[in-house]
């Protein structure tokens, strides 16, 4: 049994079984839509919850097909960019100028390769170009021995995009009816904001329910049948920001971040993160996160994690109000299987925390027929971006050998 802590809530009863077939197929994988600083309305639960459950199938259709965490986490999201009422892809919030400019990165723990786009417009699905350009990184040195980029910003991103295949779409057709394009650029004096209805983070936080303007970040991590782990994120950033800014959905070590077990680590860990993306970029929280998941106890790791690295960060000195989520996957093989050539398991522990009000989850593994959702908010009296919350699960996956 796992301690509570004031103000925090952790669930550890979602699952703890080990399921035996003879597919050599098991695979866990865990989603979230974070209001990256604000708040899940009630009437727009079901909608939130749906389309983590949409994005759960498509990642385990994948999956089931013989595709790899990679290919899982880039189905799952391009499902949560093509939703409206997410915050990233299509839907994505509108920058001073009335476009819409988008972030997103993607990880590969076995190879550790890593790609990104940042500021990227014209282009339906961030990911796509992210998961290309990790893609061409390992395809080896360019002409004149030009070392393929991983990261690329801005036209720069849209003209490669388009260079490789992916086609061209224009902000008019990603912008939601909540988000009309204007004809003229906005400018801070154009908007009124009061306490009902302000920008915070990398969404815009309606206080008043019938008026949420809430539009979500989206991550996903995933360990596949071989025990791959994988992690991306996308977000279409902060509401009115000033042109050619990028969140930390782009940037190395902030937005997410995965890494299989090695020599030095025991643990495989995948983390995607969502939040105040100068928070999040000034601390590194999904590496520092996934640096933490090497200790015994999660909870505690995570919990140290949030609290030290995050609200208390030295970096973030100064700050009365820091807010962000992860959600985090650790999985390692069982004590069984090490004693055992007929059963090969996998110990998947997966958690999510957050100091915003609320967060979005979705989960699901190999023997489930449809995906769990949750919505997790902040105890009673909490404070957002001062508190924090953590809930998670065990799941013990396995197969039966021939």
């Amino acid at each position: 049994n796992l301690s509570s802590y004031s103000l925090i809530i952790f669930s550890s009863a979602l699952k703890n079984l080990i399921v035996r077939n003879k597919l050599n197929a098991f695979y866990f994988l865990m989603i979230f839509t974070s209001s990256g600083a604000g708040y899940h309305s009630e009437s727009k639960a079901k909608e939130y919850k749906h389309v983590c459950k949409r994005a759960c199938q498509r990642a385990v259709d994948r999956l089931r097909a013989g595709g790899l965490a990679l290919e899982a986490v880039t189905a799952a999201l391009m499902e949560l960019e093509d939703s409206p009422f997410t915050n990233a892809g299509t839907g994505s919030n509108l920058n001073l100028s009335g476009e819409i400019e988008c972030d997103a990165s993607i990880m590969d723990g076995k190879s550790l390769n890593y790609g990104a786009v940042g500021a990227l417009s014209g282009i339906k699905n961030p990911v796509l170009v992210a998961r290309r350009l990790l893609s061409e990184t390992q395809k080896g040195k360019l002409s004149a021995g030009r070392i393929p980029p991983c990261f690329l910003v801005g036209k720069g991103a849209e003209q490669w995009a388009i260079s490789h295949g992916i086609p061209a779409c224009p902000t008019e057709k990603m912008t939601t009816s909540e988000y009309q394009t204007t004809q003229n650029p906005l400018s801070a004096s154009d908007v009124c904001l009061t306490a009902d209805l302000c920008p915070v983070g990398d969404i815009l936080v309606a206080g008043e329910e019938n008026n949420s303007a809430c539009l979500d970040t989206v991550g996903v991590v995933v360990v596949d049948r071989e025990g791959n782990v994988a992690a991306a994120v996308s977000s279409g950033g902060l509401a009115m920001k000033h042109p050619g800014r990028v969140g930390q959905a782009a940037h190395y070590g902030c937005g997410c971040w995965a890494e299989n077990a090695r020599d030095v680590s025991l643990y495989s860990t995948a983390v995607s993160t969502s939040g105040s993306g100068e928070h999040l970029i000034r601390t590194m929280l999904a590496r520092e996160c996934s640096t933490a998941m090497q200790a015994e106890n999660t909870h505690q790791a995570l919990l140290e994690a949030m609290q030290n690295k995050f609200i208390s960060s030295p970096f973030l000195a100064g700050e009365d109000c820091v807010l962000g989520g992860v959600i985090v996957l650790r999985c390692c093989t069982c004590g069984e299987a090490q004693r055992s050539e007929d059963i090969q398991a996998l110990l998947v522990e997966f958690l999510w925390s957050h100091t915003t009000e609320s967060m979005c989850v979705g989960y699901m593994s190999a023997q489930d027929s449809k995906a769990r959702t949750h919505i997790s908010r902040l105890p009673p009296g909490a404070v957002a971006g001062q508190s924090l919350a953590i809930e998670g699960g065990v799941c013990r996956l396995g197969t039966v050998s021939d």
